[in-house]
């Protein structure tokens, strides 16, 4: 069993064979980018002394166990964790920058959302393909429907599709393509692909399929989101084949509803 600490200096490091006739292999702090033999006793030392990682430790990790050796000369002793499943790690958070890259340049700058787009549309009843190796497999094809956004509105041109795929647990996939008109004179025309998951409870989305009961569904009862990219040849919107948009919908008993948020 390793001794304590001994997890945080291999973070801490980076390990590497500066040529091919050597026999041993070197060692790049991440944080100071300061290169020694690979030794874990000095490289611990080392990290003792490391101005960039004792800061980096003070904003990001103050229960390290090199930091209270820097600080106090002696570690206190700590229960050795227990790892993490996958999903236990995504409900408790994102674990943070990956050791030595936030003090060897600028922070990734943050994504943020807008609310860009709301649509709806009518759709024809569902015509079943079949189960399929994948799923049960579906064709919905749209009636019209129509959007307002921060850039336009218009109508949703006949003819759209929906493929679904439905698993075993009732999960359904969406994949639509349909195209969007403006109200512009002349109207613009804006191809449109779309997909997503609708999750939740079993008995959620089964009632979901009953257009008699899927008014009563409360919406917060289950999830249903998509992401959305645009297509057009027409110069007053070219800037929409650059854009990315995440989307949130409803299900009711003719229609979907949904607003998009465009990423930037």
């Amino acid at each position: 069993m390793g001794r304590l600490g001994d997890a945080d200096v291999h973070a801490a490091f980076v390990e590497f064979r500066a040529k091919e006739t050597d026999k041993c292999m070197s060692a790049q702090c991440l944080y100071c980018q300061s290169v020694r033999a690979k030794n874990t006793s000095r490289q611990r030392q080392h990290l003792l002394e490391c101005p960039p990682y004792l800061n980096a430790m003070k904003e990001h990790n103050p229960n390290s166990s090199i930091l209270e050796m820097a600080t106090n000369g002696t570690p206190t002793p700590a229960m050795k964790p227990t790892k993490k499943r996958d999903h236990e790690t995504m409900s408790n958070g994102f674990p943070g920058d990956i050791p030595g890259l936030v003090s060897r340049g600028p922070p990734v700058p943050k994504p943020q959302l807008e609310r860009d787009i709301q649509l709806t549309v009518q759709l024809n009843p569902k015509i079943s393909v079949g189960k399929t190796i994948y799923g049960d497999s579906n064709w919905v094809s749209f009636i019209s429907g129509h959007w307002h956004s921060r850039w336009g509105k218009g109508t949703v041109v006949p003819g759209g599709q929906e493929k679904q795929l439905v698993a075993h647990d009732l999960s359904t996939h969406v994949d639509s393509n349909f195209i969007l008109q403006t109200h512009d004179h002349p109207p613009a025309y804006i191809t449109v692909s779309c997909q997503g998951w609708r999750v939740g409870p079993p008995e959620i989305l089964e009632t979901l399929s009953d257009t008699t009961k899927v008014d009563s569904v409360d919406p917060k009862s289950y999830s249903f989101r998509t992401y959305l990219q645009m297509e057009t040849g027409d110069q007053r919107y070219l800037h929409l084949n650059t854009g990315m948009w995440v989307g949130s919908g409803i299900k009711r008993s003719a229609d979907v509803v949904f607003d998009f948020y465009k990423v930037v």
